[in-house]
């Protein structure tokens, strides 16, 4: 069901040494590159129509229009199931909670007097957010991009997810309904690269954005990468994945359910059990069976998934080489499931999210934990940070002297620009003195 890395009985290596023992999918966005490209550039020329034709090609659907009439958002959000509802209303309340605490204020720094160098942040014009709607619909995806931009103050949001031929050529209604509580209105029924390009280029139903961000497919990743310096991206997003560092308190049951959970996203997800306990890694692999055999997408997803060479049990000798190894997989999505769950994971460096002890699975996370699940992927998370309100702002700096102040700084400004052979830059100096620097 899952393989085995025995990293026991001898010393971890360091850096890339590590990172290459462990598994990984391959995901190849430079080959999806060369797919997109031509499709990107044919929705820049032919807007709509091109737009209309991807639909039509990719999604087997015949689009009148690409954007959402008003009307549907209504109508899906009234008939939205009162249950689905509710828990979509408190996903948004506690989102809501741990974004609202992120917003960054203006500070001024009084470097010397009559000097000032102030930082103001100022939120992203216009962001086009992506839901995705393969193989699952995701109004989950809907709130973690919406209500980050929305606190960072995004004027201008408006958001794509795939055609959906059951649904009339509309994106899926639990998608729409996600749209109407937030109080978006600017919804177009376009998927994968096509969504991507709308958003860059802009066409005759939808102005270009100034940033694409969202999870997506290797398509999206590859529509991001294309437009990467023209717009603004999150992050190319990868195949999902769960590493969980756990001892021999661990719940086997928890963990093979937490493996599994993540496995049923996509063929390509990732399923990672560290542990420093034989007797734990044994469990958690009899434990796999009879859970998988009573999941829905087993043979689709779940089963190639965990047989994958992205997924394993990977032994260590401690709990320390886990903590190394564990760093140096860098997952989105990390658990701790140790005696000391708080103290190791407050040891962790890299990973886009923690989740701490039996009782906060991933899943908590994907929908109601508060936390944004839009994360680094692919080992990202040495770099990365997960979608924020942050993500959506700009800081500023504004920089205030006054003659005294400039004067007494001066003789530096000439010497390190006459260091860098950049003469005018230290004439722009001198001419504000009559060409006499103070100081030299």
């Amino acid at each position: 069901m899952i393989s085995r890395i025995d990293l026991r009985g001898s010393a971890l290596p360091q850096g890339a040494g590590l990172r290459a023992l462990l598994p990984r999918a391959e995901f190849d966005v430079a080959a999806a590159l060369d797919k997109v490209r031509p499709i990107c550039e044919d929705v820049h020329h032919r807007g709509d129509a091109a737009l209309v034709e991807y639909a039509e090609k990719f999604d087997g659907v015949k689009l009148a229009n690409v954007r959402v009439p008003a009307e549907a958002l209504r109508t899906a959000l009234a008939e939205l199931d009162p249950q689905v509802r509710a828990a979509l209303e408190e996903s948004i309340k506690r989102a809501r909670a741990v974004h609202r605490e992120q917003r960054r204020s203006t500070h001024t720094t009084q470097v010397v007097p009559g000097g000032s160098v102030t930082e103001k942040w100022v939120p992203v014009e216009r962001v086009g957010l992506y839901a995705p709607g393969g193989r699952s619909v995701y109004p989950s995806s809907v709130i973690m991009n919406v209500v980050p931009a929305q606190e960072a103050g995004v004027e201008s949001i408006a958001l794509a997810s795939p055609a959906q031929a059951e649904f009339d050529g509309l994106p899926h209604p639990t998608i729409l309904a996600a749209c109407a509580l937030l109080g978006v209105d600017e919804v177009y029924a376009a998927g994968g690269a096509t969504a991507v390009a709308m958003f860059a280029y802009g066409t005759e139903s939808c102005p270009p954005a100034n940033m694409v961000t969202g999870p997506g497919n290797i398509w999206v990743a590859a529509a991001k990468r294309y437009f990467t310096g023209k717009i603004g991206i999150d992050a190319e997003a990868g195949p999902t994945e769960i590493a969980v560092l756990a001892d021999d308190t661990a719940d086997p049951v928890h963990v093979a359910s937490d493996l599994i959970s993540q496995a049923e996203h996509d063929p390509l997800a990732a399923a990672v059990l560290v542990t420093d306990s034989e007797a734990l890694a044994a469990a958690v692999e009899r434990e796999l069976e009879p859970q998988v055999a009573a999941s829905k997408h087993i043979d689709d997803r779940i089963v190639p998934a965990l047989k994958g060479e992205q997924s394993a049990i990977v032994l260590v000798d401690t709990l320390e080489d886990g903590l190394k190894v564990v760093d140096a997989y860098g997952a989105e999505h990390l658990e701790i499931q140790t005696a000391d769950a708080t103290a190791m994971a407050d040891r962790v460096k890299n990973a886009g999210a923690i989740f701490v002890g039996p009782w906060a699975p991933v899943s908590l996370g994907d929908y109601a934990a508060g936390s944004n699940h839009v994360l680094p992927t692919g080992g990202c998370a040495c770099h990365s940070s997960g979608l924020s309100v942050q993500s959506f702002l700009r800081g500023i700096h504004i920089v205030d002297y006054s003659q005294d102040a400039l004067a007494d700084v001066a003789h530096h400004v000439v010497t390190l620009a006459e260091a860098e052979d950049l003469p005018a830059h230290g004439a722009a100096i001198k001419a504000r003195f009559g060409w006499k620097v103070p100081g030299k």
